[in-house]
């Protein structure tokens, strides 16, 4: 370690394989904790490479609970946070759209860090309990077109670092592995940035790793297309900037994407746009994010207006609040 810390203060890059073998370290404990602070402190001043994030990436996941689903194609919906907007969870929502048009869908998730509700919060709401349970996971995706992944029941190696996280009070490499390390390896992404610099990183993340994605990011500062201004998505197949009224949208306020004061709040906002008696844009929002993601299965083959057409009938006809109710009925 006293030679790799060396390396990364004279600027020097890590490969892949290095990066692997000093997480799976990590987790055995074969670090002094001095060691991972100055770790994570020196690459987040000199920055994050490609392979340095693959590398953890490969470590979290080798080290972790895999989870087996009996699926061929299916997709995650996740944003990397951070954003600070304290939206409702449109994310998760999402997903559950995306199950009711049919598709399926393996969200990875966490409870909040810096908002009211993050996708572990609103699911437990609802008296979800997690499970790491390989036949109910695949039952829930077979059944309800969805299942959960509740983080901390996969990713052994965070605990390892967890309290240095908290100590260091900045961003680290772990802040953008979440995304990265579902365990289930899902073939298709929709991921929210908070940047662009973290919409090229991922890109090239995507690109090495040989998925189909959907990068998406509000320019305005939103982690998900928020709909109160233009946004940028790039793709397997295309990178374009948007206006909402490209897809039909009229402008959204920011005060009508806010997730409320509680959990409660949050759970609530959910259940209204499921239920279809969300304020419009609340509806729209979810529309918008569901309709890249079903793009991304589709392999870029639909237009975008087709697939909001697809995303609006999951919603108005009631399929996907009965992938949600299905969804309950397994897990709860």
């Amino acid at each position: 370690m006293k030679s790799v810390l060396e390396r990364i203060l004279r600027h020097e890059v890590l490969s892949r394989e290095e990066m692997h073998d000093i997480l799976v370290a990590i987790t055995q404990e074969e670090i002094p904790h001095e060691q991972v602070t100055a770790l994570l402190t020196a690459l987040q001043m000199r920055g994050v490479t490609v392979d340095e994030l693959l590398g953890f990436r490969d470590g979290i996941l080798e080290t972790g609970v895999p989870a087996l689903l009996d699926a061929d194609r299916y997709i995650d919906v996740v944003g990397t946070g951070g954003d600070r907007k304290n939206t409702f969870n449109i994310s998760t929502t999402s997903c559950f759209v995306i199950a009711g048009a049919g598709y399926k869908v393996a969200k990875h998730g966490n409870y909040a860090a810096t908002s009211v509700s993050g996708a572990s919060n609103v699911i437990e709401q609802h008296g979800i309990r997690f499970t790491a349970d390989v036949d109910r996971l695949n039952r829930s995706l077979e059944e309800a077109g969805i299942v959960y992944l509740h983080a901390q029941l996969f990713a052994r190696a965070m605990k390892f670092v967890g309290p240095i996280r908290k100590a260091l009070q900045f961003p680290t490499i772990f802040n953008l592995l979440g995304p990265l390390v579902n365990p289930s390896r899902p073939q298709c992404q929709l991921l929210g940035v908070a940047n662009l610099d973290q919409m090229r990183l991922y890109q090239q993340v995507y690109q090495r790793l040989g998925i189909d994605y959907a990068i998406v990011h509000s320019i305005d500062g939103y982690d998900e297309i928020s709909l109160t201004g233009d946004f940028k998505v790039t793709t397997n197949h295309y990178e374009r900037l948007f206006r909402p009224a490209d897809l039909g949208f009229n402008i959204a306020k920011p005060e009508e994407l806010v997730g409320g004061a509680t959990e409660l709040e949050a759970a609530e906002i959910f259940d209204s746009v499921l239920e279809n008696r969300a304020l419009p844009a609340q509806k729209n929002i979810v529309l918008a994010n569901a309709a890249f993601g079903i793009q991304v299965l589709e392999k870029g083959s639909k237009s975008i207006e087709e697939c909001i057409d697809i995303a609006r009938e999951s919603i108005d006809s009631g399929k996907a609040l009965k992938s949600f109710q299905k969804f309950k009925e397994i897990n709860s």
